[in-house]
Formats: structure tokens, sequence, C-alpha cells
């Protein structure tokens, strides 16, 4: 983990814009928004549909909450919403409880993209029309086998061998970091390879994927891609068998957010600079 200096000031330590949501899944763009900002990024951004805004911005007042005039992404949204983001942004996870147009997307992605902001993708946003969007920029994606087979074209594999060996193939083709969750956490950059085993199938509960990417995406702010990715599939493993600990198969994705402290403060550094 970096250290962070005694210096810095607000915004130093990652500026996060998450963009998810819908009508039915108002919690997933919460969920990822605490854990980004738990990660120790100073700034969080969450941009929802306008129809969802007042329940996710009851939820915590740490939440920086940006309405988005229609209920799925369109590309007058994306359009909508790089206008309204301040100047610097350092990483973007985007995706999840999201209803999309296709086309938005992509033009989110591509406006991102051109501002320097770092990407991670998840859920509704892993398309096939993004894959060439985002090749060869390093972008984490996270999908679980489903999502991956709609990303890819063809299913993972099994076997710990064949997770393996199509998850780093596909990151070194398209130049990202892939992400494979499941029982067998398979991420990969196309040239390192780490495989981590789920810590308890309590993380099978709803909205545990979010949670890694909202940690993975502010983490992403600080570190590069694949350390990124590593790390908060770790983290939120921790937290998992933490939670399953206290509460056993009766978890719930908050209970790994309010974790997330007590996981992380270990590995806090602060790097003391000279007057």
């Amino acid at each position: 983990m970096p250290p962070r200096s005694s210096s810095s000031r607000k915004g130093d330590n990652g500026i996060v814009l998450v963009a998810g949501g819908s009508r039915f899944y108002h919690g997933a763009p919460v969920l990822a928004s605490m854990a980004a900002l738990r990660s120790g990024a100073d700034l969080v951004y969450t941009a929802v549909p306008r129809s969802i805004i007042t329940s996710v911005r009851s939820f915590s007042p740490a939440l920086i909450a940006l309405p988005l005039p229609d209920d799925k992404l369109t590309v007058g949204s994306a359009n909508r919403l790089a206008a309204m983001l301040p100047k610097r942004v350092d990483t973007a996870a985007i995706g999840m409880g999201m209803s999309v147009e296709k086309e938005a997307i992509v033009v989110l992605v591509k406006k991102l993209k051109e501002d320097g902001t770092k990407i991670l993708l998840d859920a509704s946003a892993l398309i096939p029309q993004i894959v060439n969007e985002i090749s060869n920029t390093c972008s984490i994606v996270t999908p679980h086998a489903g999502e991956y087979k709609r990303l890819f074209g063809h299913d993972p594999g099994t076997t710990k061998s064949e997770m393996t060996s199509n998850v780093r193939k596909l990151a070194k083709e398209y130049g990202i970091v892939v992400v494979l969750k499941g029982w067998l956490n398979v991420i990969s950059d196309g040239e390192q390879t780490a495989i981590i085993k789920r810590s308890t199938p309590a993380m099978t509960v709803g909205g545990s994927g979010d949670v890694l990417s909202g940690l993975a995406a502010g983490l992403l702010a600080k570190m590069k891609p694949f350390d990124a990715a590593i790390v908060g599939v770790y983290l939120n493993g921790l937290a998992g068998s933490l939670a399953f600990k206290r509460s056993g198969l009766h978890i719930i994705a908050t209970d790994l957010v309010d974790i997330l402290p007590a996981v992380m403060k270990p590995f806090d550094k602060v790097r003391q600079e000279r007057l």
C-alpha cells in the first residue's frame, strides 16, 4: 500500500467517480462509493439517475451525488455527466446496477479516457462494444463468469488451469487487467497472474462485487492497475472473512464496507514530510 504524505491536501489521495444505479438497483453504486471512500480516496462522486438521487443522498452525507437526467445511461446523460465532473477525476468505476444504452457506455468511457481518467468496468458496462475502446489502456474489468461470456464471447472455463489460461490470454490480447470473479478469483494483466480463493461462501451475497469494484477503483487512484486489482480482491476477501467470523452465513454487503477500516488499518503508512 502506498504511504500517504503528512502534508497531503484534499484530493491528493484520490478523486473517484462511481456511475451506476437504476430504479431497481439503487444500492449498487452506494456500496461501490462507500467502499471507494473506505479505501482512502478523498472524494467520491456518485452519478445515478435522478429518480433515485434522494435515496442515494440519504444513505450517507459523505456521498457527493450527481443526478443524471434519464433512468438509464443515455448518450445525453453521458455527455451531461462529463460536463458536471471536476477537471480532474483519477479513476472511474462504471456499470454497477446500471441500465445502459450501449453507445452511451462507449461515449462516457471515451470522454473519461481523453481526460486521463483510469477506468474500471463492471456489471452492465461489460459489453462487447467496449473492448476495443479500452484496449491497451490497462483498464480493469471485473466480470463474473456470465459477464465474461457476454464481454468476450466465450466461457472462461471451469477448471483452475482453463480459467487461468483464458484470463491471461485475453488480458494480454487486449492490454487490460481482467478480474474473473468466482470461487477462484483470477487476476491477470497478460504478463502477471494471481489466483485468490474466495475467503468464504458467505461472499455470494448480493453487493459483494459492488464493494470490490469501489474498493479497487479507490486503490487505482494511487496504484498500478494490476496491483490495485489484486489488493482490492485480497482486502475484500479479508473483510468477508472477518464478517463471516462475526455473522456466519448471514452477512450483507454493508458489513463488508463497515469492516474495511479494521482490515486496512494495519497497512496504513504515513510519509512524514520535512518542514
